[in-house]
């Protein structure tokens, strides 16, 4: 077979997203981030939302998404993206909005706007990074750090007589009336990053068609954070986050 042959649109098995910019990608080898990039990308591209999609990135390791997908985006204070992203989506009903949020802000600072935002029912989607673990700042506990988890502020691991129990965002939106779905994805393997695509392409279809607010949970990982290598973190990740983050659609109005 010759290269031209090769090349021919009939025999392209996979090719890079027309919307994922042609930068260095400064994310930790193994970070969560990047793939799931791709993935919003896909989608946007496949929906045919390219010119119609709006992002919204606070602070934390989610600020740089901007830098990767080419579409609009609005910066937020830490933890405001849902509340910018409900007026972005009033005034401009015929837009994809959703938030890209890492764990630190939407369930931390951002706790009130995340549920509030869902609450109301805005045709919005949050994508919803779980790494349990403040990754750009340092290391840091978060609201979902695991019990018995170490990190720089709970070197011993975490004690819930002392730091409180773990909180699972997802299992909350589950409970409020505004949510059409919430779900819990991964994309540490093939097998879940096709899930994690297919539930970001329902979540996105939702918020078009003015079925409520949508909350997709991507349990990830932060090998930097956790001090191991990938393979390693990906293996600490399922024996240890999916027992207590379990994977899968936790609630569908469908």
């Amino acid at each position: 077979m010759t290269v031209e042959e090769i090349i021919k649109p009939e025999n392209l098995v996979y090719s890079k997203p027309k919307l994922m910019n042609d930068v260095h990608m400064h994310y930790c080898p193994g970070c969560s981030h990047g793939v799931v990039h791709k993935l919003i990308a896909e989608v946007i591209e496949e929906m045919g939302m390219e010119e119609k999609s709006i992002g919204v990135s606070p602070v934390g390791c989610a600020v740089f998404a901007y830098n990767y997908l080419d579409i609009d985006w609005q910066e937020a204070a830490h933890g405001r993206a849902p509340a910018v992203a409900t007026a972005i989506k009033r005034l401009w009903p015929d837009r994809l909005v959703f938030t890209y949020q890492g764990d630190g802000d939407l369930a931390c600072i951002g706790t009130a706007e995340t549920i509030h935002a869902l609450n109301r029912g805005d045709n919005i989607t949050i994508i919803f990074i779980n790494n349990a673990i403040y990754g750009m700042t340092g290391g840091q506990m978060a609201p979902t750090t695991l019990l018995g988890m170490k990190t720089a502020t709970c070197p011993y691991g975490r004690d819930a007589h002392v730091h409180g129990y773990p909180l699972k965002m997802a299992d909350i939106a589950v409970q409020l009336e505004g949510t059409a779905y919430v779900t819990r994805q991964s994309v540490h393997s093939v097998p879940a990053i096709r899930k994690a695509k297919k539930a970001i392409r329902k979540a996105f279809e939702n918020s078009m068609t003015g079925k409520g607010s949508n909350l997709v949970e991507i349990v990830s990982t932060c090998n930097s954070g956790w001090k191991m290598t990938p393979v390693q973190s990906n293996a600490w990740m399922v024996d240890n986050m999916f027992p207590f983050y379990p994977l899968g659609d936790l609630k569908d109005k469908e």
